[in-house]
């Protein structure tokens, strides 16, 4: 037997609706009195509930969503620290000569990577060897990007070199850093004519090595090694010699002292 199912009318409220209506101590009440009441009550909800949505507004409108987002921007901005841009770029390199192999002085140097912030710098200087971990002949170079760390190169042809020899590792790792820091922070009045520097890693004793371009100029290269033992905090006389003079001698410091 089919059962008869009744449809709602227009005046019945929906079961969800009813299901979700408020319970109170005793039976709802009805008749026209009791729909004017609740009538009045979904009314007063309303006012109650559009009045917090125009604050809300008013506190989320033009100005509150500005606020919001210039909050977001400061929280996107801590999030990412602005690099600091040093005045040039600087390149590493490393020469690694293999035993038994022939081959022209460095011919087995690489380029490792170019920098320009004081960020990029630390990241690299803190993922790299330091100095004193460097094997026996292998040489470790900064220099300014697009300066090859060759005495053929333009840049070096005509120039020298002032050398800091190391007694100890310690002092090896010490004045490399301070040298590397130097540079790229541009503490050399004449900064302009170094090229870079190279930590040597010997058999008696580790140097490490400011290569300048103009040889000929005594005057700059006294002002860049009187300014690198100031630097280094160092009294031991430093020796420069000229490209051309270490060509014909393996003797550094045939040129000036400081």
């Amino acid at each position: 037997m089919a059962v008869e199912s009744t449809p709602l009318t227009p005046s019945d409220p929906p079961p969800s609706a009813a299901a979700a209506a408020p319970q109170g101590a005793g039976a709802p009440a009805s008749g026209p009195g009791a729909a004017e009441k609740g009538g009045g009550e979904a009314e007063s909800q309303g006012g109650a509930a559009a009045a917090e949505e125009k604050g809300n507004a008013e506190a989320w409108g033009p100005k509150g969503e500005a606020a919001a987002a210039e909050g977001e921007g400061e929280e996107a901005a801590a999030a990412v620290v602005a690099k600091h841009p040093l005045q040039q770029r600087w390149t590493l390199w490393f020469d690694c000569p293999h035993r038994g192999k022939s081959g022209g002085w460095g011919t087995s140097m690489r380029q490792i990577y170019t920098f320009g912030t004081v960020e990029d710098f630390w990241s690299l200087y803190n993922n790299v060897n330091p100095a004193s971990k460097l094997g026996l002949k292998m040489d470790m170079h900064l220099f300014k990007a697009g300066i090859v760390p060759k005495w053929e190169d333009p840049q070096c042809e005509k120039g020298g070199s002032w050398t800091v020899m190391c007694r100890t590792k310690e002092m090896f790792d010490h004045v490399w850093l301070n040298v590397l820091l130097a540079l790229i922070g541009e503490q050399f009045t004449e900064g302009a004519d170094i090229c870079g520097a190279v930590a040597n890693a010997r058999q008696n004793k580790d140097r490490v090595a400011i290569w300048t371009k103009t040889a000929s100029n005594e005057a700059v290269q006294m002002s860049i090694g009187r300014q690198l033992k100031e630097i280094l905090n160092i009294s031991d006389r430093i020796a420069f010699s000229s490209f051309a003079d270490q060509k014909v001698s393996s003797k550094a410091g045939q040129g000036y002292f400081a």
